[in-house]
């Protein structure tokens, strides 16, 4: 039972450089919204400082979870729901390119277009981001790869900032798997495939130059992908009760 309004969790795997100024704006983001929140900080197995750095930011609304293995996004998203109490839940990365203070527009569209799951596209026409020429090439080529092979009529899956209403995690969380890359296209494709509605949202992006997706990182990203879709077309995994 949802005991919050809110609960903002954010996946974090060696972040020391950036997760003080994360949580810092994230609180005061959410101080301005009035609503009785939680953060949940999920340390990802990370190797350097973050769980330090993340608690010198003194709130007793800031949960600090850690465990030793890297695990991949998706694995701590989960982790971080079983420790959740809110009523809506945020999902957002944790190395500060997406600032927090775009949370209130998130709720407002959530509210003002009943939806389910509002997400945030790069290629919304009020979205600010400036990526490099391959990353918006990649991208371009994984949103049309994931229309042809599961009509999900969504123009971008991977963007860090996304909110849900806690019963449509509790649905659907269960039948996710994958737990690095591909984790938001599959939550996204169960969201659908239950007729959950998803509305997307613009967002400012400021890119990383850190940021940096290997061959090795699309490739495994591709054969997750397609485990997904046969999950979805085969074996109709995503179909059981």
């Amino acid at each position: 039972m949802a005991t919050k309004d809110l609960s903002v969790i954010i996946p974090a795997y060696n972040e020391e450089k950036n997760i003080y100024k994360s949580l810092s704006e994230t609180l005061k983001s959410l101080d301005s919204l009035g609503l009785d929140f939680e953060i949940i900080l999920v340390s990802d197995g990370s190797k350097d400082s973050t769980v330090e750095e993340a608690k010198k930011v003194k709130d007793l609304r800031i949960k600090i979870y850690h465990y030793n293995r890297n695990r991949g996004k998706g694995f701590a998203l989960k982790y971080g729901f079983k420790k959740s109490s809110g009523e809506k839940i945020i999902f957002l990365d944790g190395d500060s390119q997406i600032p927090s203070s775009q949370l209130s527009l998130y709720l407002s569209y959530m509210n003002s277009t009943d939806a389910d799951i509002v997400i945030g596209s790069k290629r919304h026409p009020q979205s600010v981001v400036n990526y490099p020429t391959k990353r918006v090439l990649l991208s371009y080529g994984y949103q049309l790869l994931n229309k042809l092979l599961f009509n999900l009529n969504v123009t971008d899956t991977q963007v860090g900032l996304k909110l849900f209403k806690r019963e449509v995690l509790e649905h659907i969380l269960p039948k996710v798997l994958v737990k690095k890359y591909a984790f938001d296209l599959e939550l996204l494709v169960n969201a659908n495939y239950y007729g959950y509605k998803i509305q997307e949202a613009p967002v400012l992006i400021n890119f990383s130059l850190d940021s940096k997706i290997n061959k090795r990182q699309i490739l495994r990203m591709f054969i997750d992908t397609m485990a997904i879709f046969y999950r979805l077309r085969v074996l109709n995994y995503y179909q059981r009760q």
